[in-house]
């Protein structure tokens, strides 16, 4: 089984993280629990996260019994300061950490538990029903744009939509940049290819961290859009970690904040940013505002 750009498989994934993300596994999803779940059930569903680095006095609660749903089709915003738990949280949504081990830690999406699985099975799962936008954009050097947007497909067996394809590499601003490496791109380019690799799978939980950070002013808009596009016309489930508080504003249809590794707002966007309940959140947006 070979991709559609022609890359082979033993192709080596030289960034970890993404190479986490997309191993190749012959691996069947065997012995994974799926429940069937009512239309309004959430797509994403959490229960009791707790991750913890260091020991003593040195101690960090990352996650610090992190409970959450996240609605089919709706846009959640995550927002707070440096260190409070939001790329943990992301990467375990991800399954691409793993939460301490409790017995009553769940994640599930849709219907279908993942907490305790193997790397394998989780492996499979990620391929075929979460997009991860990372950060660093985290492309493989030695394929072009087009290669790296179509790698994920290859990896699974299938063959890109073309018509899908097609509008996302339009939209994306991409159409002229198919055959450059990432060498060749700009950074906002990368993380515009990075985007169109995490949406080509018609993914039904998208994750993203930061979508907007390197992408060039007059291109903001018009990946908001395709964004907005997914969630209201194709029922995607969209997680964002932002510190963009007119993108929390404009996208958003819910805001969480972080501190601490705890959930202290939970609610709308204007809501909690106006109007926050806890003095700590409060704080972080009138120094963002100033």
């Amino acid at each position: 089984m070979t991709p559609h750009c022609g890359v082979s498989l033993k192709i080596i994934l030289k960034d970890e993280g993404y190479n986490r993300y997309l191993r190749v596994s012959s691996a069947t999803i065997e012995g994974m629990s799926t429940t069937t779940i009512a239309a309004d059930a959430p797509a994403v569903a959490t229960r009791n996260l707790f991750k913890t680095y260091g020991r003593g006095e040195a101690t960090v609660h990352a996650l610090n019994n992190v409970t959450i749903d996240f609605e089919r089709g709706k846009f959640t915003a995550i927002m707070g300061p440096s260190g409070s738990g939001k790329s943990t949280l992301m990467q375990t949504l991800a399954t691409l950490d793993t939460p301490d081990r409790n017995p009553e830690t769940s994640i599930q999406i849709g219907g279908t538990e993942l907490y305790g699985q193997k790397d394998n099975q989780l492996t499979e799962f990620r391929r075929e029903h979460v997009g991860f936008i990372f950060q660093a954009f985290n492309l493989v050097p030695t394929l072009t744009a087009g290669q790296n947007i179509d790698l994920p497909l290859g990896l699974a067996g299938k063959k890109p939509d073309p018509v899908w394809r097609d509008y996302l590499v339009k939209t994306l601003g991409l159409a002229e940049r198919l055959n450059h490496r990432p060498e060749q791109l700009s950074g906002g380019q990368k993380q515009r290819v990075a985007i169109a690799r995490a949406l080509a799978m018609h993914p039904e939980v998208i994750l993203f961290d930061e979508p907007t950070s390197a992408l060039d002013p007059e291109m903001v808009g018009e990946v908001l859009e395709v964004i907005k596009d997914l969630a209201k016309d194709h029922s995607r489930t969209i997680v964002i970690v932002t510190h963009e508080m007119s993108f929390a504003r404009e996208v958003g249809t819910r805001l969480i904040f972080l501190d601490k590794g705890k959930i202290i707002e939970d609610g709308e966007p204007h809501q909690v940013m106006n109007h926050p309940t806890t003095e700590r959140a409060a704080r972080f947006f009138q120094n963002i505002k100033n």
